[in-house]
């Protein structure tokens, strides 16, 4: 049912735990800087035990370590040093036991840092993204803004504002940064959504 990565550890899938109080406060503490770890790639499985595809969000993929702090549908920085590429992935599924700072990247998001994937092992610096996190209309934008561009991938964000334009409307803006092998365009994504029922109204994307 699984397939084996082409590099690093087998695919197993995802084996759920606790996260515990101790990883929260690691997490809290690797927010504000990037950790250094080591990428490799896969063409990824049919099946994943987060339920979240290989394909989705344009194949923005990875898998963690069962050691690691982060889980299903987390988004991660993750930045190639050599070059100062950037992307932003979700978290797919887990490796048991591989080491806590080894990320398996989809082989499109390992090229969407300048990688070739004949290196198979690429040195890496990430860290997770807490204003996504936090927001999670930021990440529908972020889905919604990657769909409509198939040929860029995010690198950054921003939290502009959050308004209330009526009772029974939220407002929230953010700021998307996409670099495409020709150039680096920023995209504003805004959102009115009724904060009781939690349904969407309206939606908007634009470049700046």
């Amino acid at each position: 049912m699984y397939s084996n990565y082409e590099y690093g550890y087998p695919y197993q899938g995802y084996y759920p735990y606790p996260f515990s109080q101790t990883q929260a406060s690691y997490q809290n503490h690797v927010r504000q800087n990037y950790m250094k770890g080591q990428a490799t790639w896969t063409e990824g499985g049919a099946v994943t035990q987060c339920n979240i595809p290989w394909s989705y969000n344009q194949y923005m993929t990875a898998a963690v370590s069962s050691n690691s702090p982060y889980q299903c549908r987390q988004t991660l920085k993750v930045k190639n040093p050599q070059n100062g590429r950037e992307i932003i992935v979700t978290i797919v599924d887990t490796v048991p036991n591989a080491p806590a700072t080894n990320i398996n990247l989809h082989r499109r998001a390992f090229e969407a840092l300048g990688a070739n994937p004949s290196i198979g092992v690429l040195a890496i610096e990430f860290q997770p993204s807490p204003e996504l996190e936090e927001e999670k209309w930021g990440k529908y934008l972020l889905e919604v803004t990657q769909t409509a561009y198939p040929n860029y991938n995010v690198t950054d964000y921003l939290f502009v504002e959050k308004t209330q334009p009526a009772s029974n409307q939220i407002k929230e803006i953010y700021d998307y940064t996409l670099q495409s092998q020709q150039e680096r365009i920023k995209v504003r994504g805004t959102v009115v959504y009724n904060p009781t029922t939690e349904r969407v109204i309206s939606f908007d994307i634009k470049e700046l």
